[in-house]
C-alpha cells in the first residue's frame, strides 16, 4: 500500500516541475527588471531563461517587417547596403549570445528570403519553431548556408510589437544539429517568459522616457554614454540611416557618439535629420528636434534651461557647462522670457514642446 500511495506522489510532483520552474524564473525576472542596469537587463534575462529552456544561442532585439509586396532582389553577392535591403526585413539593433558579431549584418543582406523569420513576424505574441513552416517548397540556399554557418539547426522564435515605436520586438533561441529539437513543454515556458519579458522591458522603456522630456516613441532613442543604443523607435532609425547610409544599427554612428558628453544639446546629422541629446539618468536620450521652427534659444541658454528643467540648482548647473552662477542665472532669465514662461511647471512644458 506505502509502494502504491508513493507512485501517484511521485508522478504529481514531476508534472508540477516545469509550473515550479517558471514561476522560479519569472521572480528571478522580475527582481532583474528591478535592480539591473537597463543597459544589462535582456542579455541577464535571457541567461535566466537559458536555465528554464536550455540553447546554445540566442539573439534578441529590434526588427521592422519592410513593405508588403516591394520588389526585392536576393542575391546572394550583395551586402547590407544593398538594394535587397529596401523594403525588406531589417533588423535595427540587438544583442546576442553565442552568435558573431556580423550575425546581424549576414541576416539584414537575406532577410528577404528568410520564410522563418517573416513567419514569426506575421504570427505575432505566437510562439513557432522551424517545423513550424516547412513548406512545399525547398528553403532559399542563401538562408540554409547562413544557418549552418552559425549552427542554427533547432530554432525557436517570439516577436510582439513593441508599442508605440513602429517597430517589433523578438526573441530567437537556436540550438545545433547535435541537440535535440525544443519541445512541446519548452515551446510554451519560452512562450510565456518572453511574454514577461517583454512587458518588463517596455514598463523600464516607459520610465526612463519620464525622465526626460517626452516625445513620440517611434521618434525616441536611449543609449548608453558609450553610444550602444538600448531603444530606437523606427523613425529616428530611418533617419539616422538616411543621413549615414553606412550605420547597421545597435551602436550610434560615430558623429552622435560624438556629442553624447555635450548633452544636453542639439545635433545636425546629415542634411534633414536634427536630434535633441538630453541626460537620462546614466543614460542618454535622443529624440527628434521639431523642424517646424528654429530654436528660439541660443545653445547654452537651452543647455541651461533643459538642466535647471530637470532640477538641477543654478550650482550644478555652472559646474556642469562651466559658467558662473551669474552667467547662469542670466541665461534663465532669457529663456523664461523668450519662452514666455512663468515657472518651472511652465518651462518644462515649452521645452518639451519646443
Amino acid at each position: 500500500m506505502a509502494l502504491a500511495a508513493q507512485a501517484p506522489h511521485a508522478a504529481q510532483a514531476a508534472s508540477a516541475a516545469p509550473l515550479r520552474a517558471l514561476s522560479r524564473s519569472l521572480l528571478r525576472l522580475s527582481e532583474q527588471a528591478q535592480q539591473t542596469p537597463p543597459q544589462d537587463l535582456l542579455h541577464q534575462a535571457l541567461q535566466t531563461l537559458r536555465e528554464l529552456v536550455p540553447f546554445d544561442s540566442a539573439w534578441w532585439g529590434e526588427v521592422s517587417a519592410g513593405e508588403p509586396g516591394s520588389e526585392v532582389d536576393g542575391g546572394a553577392g550583395q551586402g547590407v547596403d544593398a538594394p535587397v535591403a529596401q523594403g525588406a526585413p531589417r533588423n535595427w539593433l540587438h544583442g546576442s549570445i553565442g552568435l558573431a558579431r556580423g550575425f546581424a549584418d549576414e541576416w539584414n543582406a537575406l532577410s528577404a528570403v528568410d520564410d522563418f523569420a517573416q513567419q514569426s513576424m506575421r504570427r505575432l505574441g505566437e510562439v513557432i519553431r522551424e517545423r513550424d513552416v516547412v513548406g512545399a517548397l525547398p528553403e532559399d540556399p542563401q538562408v540554409v548556408a547562413f544557418a549552418e554557418r552559425h549552427g542554427l539547426y533547432h530554432c525557436m522564435a517570439l516577436t510582439a510589437e513593441l508599442p508605440h515605436s513602429g517597430l517589433m520586438f523578438f526573441v530567437s533561441v537556436y540550438r545545433p544539429q547535435t541537440r535535440t529539437e525544443f519541445t512541446d513543454a519548452e515551446t510554451v515556458l519560452f512562450g510565456e517568459f518572453v511574454l514577461h519579458l517583454l512587458q518588463h522591458w517596455h514598463h523600464r522603456l516607459q520610465r526612463l522616457q519620464h525622465d526626460s522630456p517626452r516625445r513620440p516613441w517611434d521618434s525616441f532613442a536611449l543609449a548608453q554614454p558609450t553610444g550602444e543604443l538600448l531603444f530606437a523607435g523606427l523613425r529616428i532609425s530611418q533617419a539616422l540611416r538616411a543621413a549615414c547610409p553606412e550605420w547597421t544599427g545597435s551602436r550610434l554612428p560615430p558623429a552622435v557618439v560624438q556629442a553624447l558628453p555635450n548633452a544636453p544639446c542639439t545635433l545636425a546629422v546629415g542634411k534633414a535629420c536634427r536630434l535633441r541629446l538630453e541626460p537620462c539618468g546614466p543614460l542618454v536620450a535622443l529624440s527628434m528636434a521639431s523642424g517646424r521652427h528654429k530654436q528660439p534659444l541660443a545653445p547654452r541658454e537651452l543647455s541651461a534651461a533643459m538642466l535647471y528643467a530637470q532640477g538641477q540648482s543654478h550650482k550644478d548647473i555652472a559646474g556642469a557647462l562651466g559658467l558662473t552662477p551669474a552667467t547662469v542665472r542670466t541665461y534663465l532669465r532669457t529663456a523664461y522670457a523668450v519662452l514666455g514662461v512663468r515657472n518651472k511647471l511652465e518651462l518644462v512644458a515649452a521645452l518639451r514642446n519646443a
